[in-house]
């Protein structure tokens, strides 16, 4: 697979990167270049983080303890990175399986290639990133190797490989994953990216979320991985950081991609374009006939305009083998991460717990009185409050509301012939509608409690 990243045409193996000249014809001309001010800011914030690593002069006494490695002991567990303990490559360089000689333990070791498309900036981002996170949904650092001009990191190992290996170019006698797994990897992945945004301090925006950099384990349970590519969030007053575009073509979102302006909801949108990847089977960017390149998310636009054209983005590899009821939730969910206004978007933490209301709720048919026909807008109100726990679920039940809103909004824009945003979401119309909506759902479910 081609992956083709937003900034640099350096080509390596099957990577590719643009450089100047070539990211011209993919921006608008309409769009000036970033100013001279974004490149200063981009500076000092680069050599902030600089500063930054040369003061963490002993990673090992960070949040999570990492062990010290000495080049020999990791030759020697992936004997001498011979070709048969070969995972993968990507644009750190190349992964090898190993297992070390002192507890038998079964690791995954990152190489750093000299002349690959990241170098010691990003080796140390990741060493930092991954010293400081802690997450059942992001990979564990175990230690790492600086020994002479050798750069390795070395990771715990996740027998299932990526998602990428799992959802993209299977060979014929492998099945597809089924919708249930698809559902579950992605319900993981947005917890690990909110954890990211929400719960880590400093705030990181991970930028580089894709297929290939979530991998499994034997559960099919998703851990984020690659954190080379990753930036500390805006603080205090900071809406944004201005930052360099780096990224993979067909993830980037549009207002990042032009303007180099780096915000949470970026990868909001990056994950709404790995949803559609779940629900399509279909890749972020694939070659077209004509010997170019079409986004995956221009091919649904005009499918997420209306819910009747919904199951002709579910993958037919699936054999309609999944609830029509988790396949338009789903679709809402990745239509609201994939708005072109980077404001409209959800967070990744309403994103978390509207994945997590999906994966794990059971959905009832209601009828509209006003329309007369059978649609599924979830749970009643009052029946969901009932089986909450206070403690525990009142937060998701903030965001159910939040889901029901939407889509009793989407079906009064629909019977009234109100406008739409491109992505099926309303824009004007039925904003008082579900405003009562969710204040009479939150009544209720504060009163039955």
């Amino acid at each position: 697979m081609l992956d083709w990243l937003c900034f640099g045409w350096r080509k390596r193996r099957n990577y590719q990167e643009f450089n100047g000249e070539n990211l011209k014809s993919f921006k608008d001309p309409a769009v000036p270049d970033r100013n001279l001010e974004a490149n200063k800011q981009e500076q000092k914030a680069e050599a902030d983080s600089k500063e930054q690593s040369l003061a963490t002069n002993d990673i090992g006494n960070g949040r999570n303890k990492a062990r010290v490695f000495n080049y020999q002991d990791l030759a020697t567990a992936t004997r001498n990175f011979h070709r048969e303990t070969f995972l993968g490559e990507g644009g750190f360089g190349s992964v090898y399986k190993g297992i070390l000689e002192s507890n038998s333990e079964v690791i995954a070791v990152k190489k750093l290639n000299p002349s690959g498309l990241q170098g010691e900036k990003e080796f140390l981002v990741e060493i930092l990133m991954l010293s400081l996170l802690r997450h059942p949904n992001l990979v564990n650092m175990i230690g790492y190797c600086a020994e002479g001009t050798q750069r390795l990191l070395v990771l715990e190992f996740m027998p299932m490989g990526s998602l990428e290996a799992h959802l993209h170019d299977l060979p014929p006698d492998k099945e597809p994953l089924d919708w249930k797994t698809r559902m579950k990897i992605a319900a993981g992945a947005a917890k690990g990216v909110d954890y990211l945004h929400n719960e880590a301090k400093p705030s990181v925006i991970f930028r580089d979320l894709k297929p290939s950099n979530i991998l499994l384990d034997n559960d099919f349970n998703p851990k984020l991985s690659d954190f080379g590519l990753a930036k500390f969030g805006p603080v205090g007053d900071n809406s944004h950081v201005s930052t360099r575009v780096m990224g993979t073509h067909g993830y980037c979102a549009p207002e990042y991609f032009l303007t180099g302006k780096l915000t949470p909801q970026s990868d909001t949108f990056s994950f709404g374009v790995v949803l559609l990847e779940l629900i399509s089977g279909r890749k972020a960017v694939e070659p077209t006939r004509q010997g170019g390149r079409t986004s995956l998310v221009d091919w649904a636009r005009p499918l997420l305009k209306n819910p009747k054209n919904y199951l002709q983005l579910a993958d037919h590899r699936l054999k309609g083998q999944f609830s029509v009821s988790s396949l338009h939730k789903a679709v809402e969910v990745a239509a609201m991460c994939l708005r072109e206004t980077s404001t409209a978007r959800p967070t990744m933490h309403e994103v978390a717990l509207a994945m997590s209301y999906l994966t794990t709720r059971k959905h009832v048919r209601t009828r509209s009185e006003s329309e007369g026909v059978s649609i599924d807008i979830g749970p009643s109100p009052g029946e969901t409050a009932k089986t909450l726990n206070p403690d525990v679920n009142r937060e998701q039940a903030v965001a159910e509301a939040k889901l029901w809103g939407e889509k009793w909004r989407e079906k009064r824009r629909q019977s009234t012939g109100g406008g739409s945003d491109g992505l099926g979401c309303t824009n004007a119309l039925g904003i008082v509608e579900v405003a009562q909506v969710c204040r009479t759902w939150l009544e209720i479910l504060f009163l039955e409690i």
